[in-house]
């Protein structure tokens, strides 16, 4: 539904010079593990928070791997071929058209990018200012390095944002709960990684 608009991107991309292609092609995948870095900081960041905060931290990563099995499951339904192969006489790709039967739609990369920046935000509210250009650069790269269709990238988008949310808030009470019990744990382990929490006087 959008060969044009792929043909204008991938064209751009041949145009612009190597370096940038080569960020490009970098950051498609580099970009996945800052996130889960960043899980991390948030994860100890929430240590000296409050319950529900940490809660919400350790939400993330979990929302993540849920919207990825979701795409993929529209994956398995959709069977889209990838434009690298299907669109004529669109600029070659920058780096290798996966193989027949890894489809198109939504763009995994792009739902995992979703997800993980607002489920992020929704821990760390501040750190939505480097997880939403961090997601959009991602989606944007997948069309650039020319694997992947504008809307197979935008519904990933949307996906992983609806993906974040509704894990959140199913998520949010229980694993609140969860996180209080292992605080006031006996067991060392538990206690640690649930961390200390706020101070008394800061939870008022």
């Amino acid at each position: 539904m959008d060969s044009d608009l792929y043909r204008n991107v991938t064209d751009f991309a041949h145009d612009t010079p190597s370096w940038v292609q080569h960020l490009f092609e970098l950051w498609t995948e580099v970009g996945l593990v800052l996130f889960g870095v960043l899980f991390v900081v948030g994860w100890w960041r929430a240590r000296r928070d409050g319950s529900s905060a940490m809660a919400l931290a350790l939400l993330a990563p979990l929302a993540t791997a849920a919207a990825y099995i979701c795409a993929e499951v529209i994956k398995s339904l959709v069977d889209e071929e990838r434009p690298c192969r299907a669109v004529k006489g669109a600029a070659a790709p920058l780096i290798t058209c996966p193989a027949h039967g890894d489809w198109s739609f939504p763009s995994n990369h792009a739902t995992i990018a979703g997800a993980a920046a607002v489920a992020l935000a929704l821990a760390w509210p501040r750190i939505w200012r480097l997880t939403v250009p961090m997601a959009l650069l991602m989606a944007f790269s997948r069309v650039y390095v020319g694997v992947h269709y504008p809307h197979d990238v935008a519904v990933g988008l949307i996906l992983g944002t609806a993906m974040a949310f509704l894990v959140a808030k199913a998520g949010a009470r229980p694993v609140t709960s969860l996180v209080e019990s292992m605080r006031t744990s006996r067991v060392g382990a538990a206690a640690w990684f649930a961390g200390p929490g706020a101070p008394l006087h800061a939870r008022r």
